[in-house]
């Protein structure tokens, strides 16, 4: 029986985990008026531990581990433990942890959408190409200016701020959108982000950033386009605010960037956004849409044509085609997993939301004068014929 503990231990957290993401299933409004507050509490308080040492500890932990695992195998052979009694409780050790994380991250992937908690409407139906085509304009025009804002060298490329200069004011945005606009549900911890250990590795892997819920740690990539990293340390730091989709952290990150006062985060913002809605735009394969992406790409101007062609090329001449696809499918099977069936396609599903919100933010208000006010004598507006 002494052989089979570990397992029968193993056994025992899996149950628990899967009952409680089954009841999170189920009960979806009770966890979204409990869990958010309660694990972005844990997430606050482990931020701040963790914002202590200037490197992940995650990844410290990692790495120990590793020589645990090594040690206990070294250990096994010399003292001739039983090897099916050891793998059991390896495969314990590993069911905890990712108990630990259910329970203190994981439910959150069963929560409302953030759409809910900042009173946008988002359609029923997708998104017709004339509403992608205005959302893409708009997001073309606000990058084209700012990238004439933000600081250059004498080659034109962008000139930013040390990346932790960027990371001590990252969470101004979101701290706008809490105080401001009264969206509480950015009220989490904006310690700033970390550097990603080990960058080299991660930029080949075409991973941009990663938040360790375990120890309250955002991180990004220091390595990637510089442009792109105001809205990444944007969009690591909502998962820690317990933002768990993708494509919620992705509109959690434009918005922190569009109110932020610093031109390099707005601009960040409006350039991510922009990729997001013209790839899907270039990608829905009509004419129709074939032949507006020529022309919004055409409205690009210069700056704004050269950053987007210097990332491209970074992620074209780093990327490991196979470690990418391994990561990838990890990390989709992981999203699937915590309770979001699109995967890793979720990232790109953020364009839904950014054509709603122009709608809503942007395009109603602009038209508001074009709305007719309804007069019941008119008979244009009532039916008269009984």
């Amino acid at each position: 029986m002494k052989y089979w503990r570990g397992y029968l231990t193993a056994g025992i957290l899996a149950a628990l985990t899967w009952g409680i993401m089954e009841f999170a299933k189920a009960h979806t409004a009770l966890v979204d008026m409990i869990y958010p507050y309660f694990t972005r509490l844990i997430q606050n308080t482990l931020a701040d531990w963790s914002s202590g040492a200037g490197f992940c500890l995650w990844q410290v932990l990692a790495v120990l581990l590793v020589v645990v695992g090594i040690a206990s195998i070294v250990l096994m052979i010399v003292f001739k433990w039983n090897f099916v009694q050891w793998l059991g409780w390896v495969l314990a050790g590993c069911t905890l942890i990712f108990t630990l994380h259910t329970g203190m991250y994981g439910l959150n992937s069963h929560a409302g959408p953030l759409a809910d908690d900042i009173r946008l409407t988002v359609s029923d139906h997708p998104y017709t190409t004339t509403e992608l085509v205005e959302a893409t304009i708009y997001f073309r025009d606000m990058a084209n200016t700012l990238a004439t804002q933000v600081p250059r060298d004498e080659a034109g490329k962008p000139d930013y701020p040390s990346f932790q200069e960027m990371a001590d004011i990252a969470g101004q945005g979101f701290q706008t959108l809490t105080y401001d606009y009264s969206y509480s549900v950015f009220a989490g911890s904006t310690a700033p982000v970390k550097e990603l250990g080990w960058a080299d590795m991660y930029t080949s892997m075409g991973i941009t950033g990663v938040t360790m819920p375990l120890t309250g740690e955002a991180a990004v990539n220091p390595n990637i386009p510089v442009v792109s990293i105001p809205f990444t340390m944007c969009h690591e730091m909502a998962h820690r605010m317990c933002i768990s989709y993708e494509r919620d952290a992705n509109l959690a990150a434009f918005l922190a960037c569009r109110v932020h006062t610093d031109p390099v985060f707005q601009y960040s913002g409006y350039f991510m956004a922009f990729r997001y809605c013209y790839n899907a735009l270039a990608g829905m394969g009509s004419s129709a849409a074939e032949n507006a992406a020529k022309q919004i790409y055409n409205g690009i101007n210069d700056e704004l044509l050269a950053d987007l062609a210097d990332y491209r090329k970074f992620f074209a001449e780093h990327r490991d085609e196979d470690a990418a696809n391994l990561a990838n499918s990890v990390n989709d099977r992981y999203i699937k997993v915590s309770g979001d069936e699109s995967g890793t396609a979720s990232y790109s599903e953020v364009c839904n939301l950014l054509v709603s919100w122009h709608i809503q933010e942007i395009y109603l208000p602009a038209h508001q004068d074009e709305v007719k006010q309804f007069d019941p004598l008119d008979k244009n507006q009532v039916d008269l014929g009984g």
